[in-house]
């Protein structure tokens, strides 16, 4: 047998090769449907997408043809690598490469028929090839030349495209992985910076802060959850605020959510959301006065009221609050409602809050498409002053 010559450029092909992370792995319906078609179109037995490692070839699919690789001694392919254009044996006992290959002369079995295709990568590496094969001497047309060139490139195409979504997916978690420990790092700071100080003002001020870095680390949380990277499932992300306000709230504090309905919005929507809940939830367990004996209930509902308008309406069961107008006006100087207001207004919502038979409510009215909403208020602006100079006209 006449074994392939190492490329010239080995070292770097098979670091290319390597990089695609494929070798040995599951078998991939988007490239079995390659070699299922190629065979049909060309009418061969077998067709193959071979990979060309260091000491063997290893068929990312197989149409034809039963094992999943074969020593490089038996490699075709490997002879196909060395070319920028197809390698076509019109007879393999014709010709010296082929002639005593087990899978041409009858031991292994007798393919008569070889055409390859170079898989050449953008950084121009062949790494392997896509290639056909028959029990008998033919030749291909033109057009099936063309259909073979164009198919190899595809595979390449398919290729690339997954060795991008596995680094990015790489990238992601090593972000993630950063992302969380630096928000950790954060929390930690603000809570050794919130047990040396005695200032009720700046304790107030560090753990609104507290807060607002939990929001964040529940919006990331959500977001790595989903392929939708700016995207969040707010039923879900309440629910993960609600679970975090239980584990931080104190003893006597209940927090429920009722009947979150599943809303899809931005991730910015989705902060401001969680900053509302926040604080609501901190300022109804530092004033809220249930009834003697019971607990405060803090509750969360969130409802759709028109094609791009939710309601996330946060209550609780005090009878009454501390006696301070601060907590109860919106327009006070209160930490806490200052960055819920801020929160709302800076994705064009608005807040409402006052009393309810049982307790006190707030109301968030809110965009679900930031996009959306920032597109009709453009529109609403743009037609103000042709609706103007109509009236001028008349």
């Amino acid at each position: 047998m006449v074994l392939a010559p190492k490329h010239e450029d080995e070292d770097e092909r098979l670091a290319e090769l390597e990089s695609y992370g494929v070798l040995d792995s599951a078998r991939d319906p988007a490239f079995d449907e390659v070699v299922d078609l190629l065979a049909t179109m060309l009418d061969m037995p077998v067709a193959l997408i071979s990979l060309v490692d260091e000491d063997r070839q290893w068929f990312r699919a197989r149409h034809g043809f039963e094992p999943s690789e074969t020593p490089l001694e038996q490699s075709i392919c490997a002879h196909a690598i060395l070319g920028d254009d197809i390698l076509e044996i019109e007879d393999t006992l014709d010709d010296a490469r082929t002639a005593d290959n087990p899978l041409c002369c009858g031991v292994l079995a007798e393919m008569r028929y070889y055409a390859g295709a170079p898989l050449i990568t953008r950084s121009g590496h062949s790494i392997g090839s896509l290639c056909v094969l028959d029990t008998k001497p033919r030749k291909l047309t033109p057009a099936q030349r063309q259909l073979l060139m164009v198919m190899s490139r595809q595979v390449i195409r398919q290729l690339d495209l997954q060795r991008a979504l596995k680094n990015k997916e790489m990238l992601r978690e090593e972000i993630d992985h950063r992302v969380k420990n630096s928000l950790q790092t954060v929390a930690s700071t603000v809570r050794l910076y919130r047990s040396r100080i005695t200032n009720a003002e700046a304790q107030d001020a560090l753990d609104a802060i507290g807060r607002r870095v939990d929001a964040i680390a529940q919006l990331h949380a959500e977001l790595n959850l989903t392929s939708k990277m700016h995207h969040v499932r707010l039923d879900s992300y309440l629910e993960r605020v609600a679970q975090l306000l239980q584990r931080n709230a104190l003893t006597g504090t209940r927090v429920e959510i009722e009947g979150a309905t599943r809303i899809e919005v931005d991730s910015r929507v989705a902060a401001a959301l969680g900053v509302i809940a926040n604080e609501f939830a901190a300022n109804a367990a530092k004033y809220a006065e249930p009834e003697s004996g019971d607990e405060v209930v803090i509750r969360f509902r969130l409802e759709r009221t028109g094609p791009n308008r939710m309601q996330l309406i946060c209550s609780d069961n005090g009878r009454m609050r501390s006696a301070e107008p601060v907590v109860d006006s919106l327009s006070s100087t209160s930490l806490g409602a200052r960055l819920m207001e801020a929160a709302a207004t800076q994705i064009g919502g608005t807040l409402s809050e006052g009393r309810v038979e049982g307790g006190f409510e707030l109301c968030a009215d809110l965009p679900i498409d930031m996009h959306r909403s920032e597109s009709d208020r453009v529109g609403r602006v743009s037609q103000t002053p042709a609706r103007g100079a109509a009236r001028a006209a008349e």
